[in-house]
């Protein structure tokens, strides 16, 4: 799944020429349980977004809190994380690279420095990435400005952004089923 090296880019590529898991038992037909479907949406929306079990229990708490549907309520609040929100702008290539310029300090939220890459982002805040550094410069000339959702108003040039209201469910394109993941925790 996130093999590297070249050569999983040829025809040599171990999963491609073995579709299934090495050892005596990897033959084996596993039956996909509802858990084992459930646990699996969980742990794909954990690793898109860079969060752990614990992080991810908290914001799946303040889910359930939030009037509306807990499935979407959780994406919504995933979304509007800094380092989220600074890969959805464009100015950087990954979650991982966002979360690390925003852990670096480049960038900045209403005109003060934020580090914390869980933070929340609300409807009214600018967000602006530092002048002067190669790679923020480098995203931002290579971000595809049609995949920019319609809650953030994004000026590449100035290198900052706008949010203008909450990501709805249409604006999230995230392969993830959230419903399985509310079934999983409302055990």
């Amino acid at each position: 799944m996130f093999l590297k090296g070249d050569k999983c880019m040829t025809d040599k590529c171990p999963v491609e020429r073995r579709p299934y898991p090495p050892g005596e038992h990897g033959r084996g037909r596993r039956k996909e349980s509802e858990y084992y479907i459930q646990l699996r949406e969980k742990q794909k929306a954990k690793r898109i977004y860079g969060v752990l079990e614990k992080q991810f229990r908290n914001y799946y708490e303040l889910a359930t809190k939030k009037k509306g549907v807990t499935g979407e309520n959780l994406l919504q609040i995933l979304e509007s994380r800094l380092d989220n929100t600074i890969y959805r702008i464009g100015l950087a290539p990954s979650r991982t690279e966002a979360r690390q310029e925003v852990r670096h300090g480049h960038v900045t939220v209403n005109g003060r420095k934020v580090d914390i890459p869980s933070f929340r982002v609300k409807p009214g805040d600018v967000i602006t990435a530092v002048e002067g550094i190669a790679r923020i410069k480098e995203a931002a000339e290579s971000a595809n400005k049609a995949a920019i959702p319609s809650w953030l108003e994004v000026d590449l040039a100035n290198l900052s952004a706008k949010v203008t209201g909450v990501p709805s469910r249409e604006d999230i394109d995230v392969p993830v089923q959230e419903k399985m993941i509310v079934e999983l925790y409302s055990k």
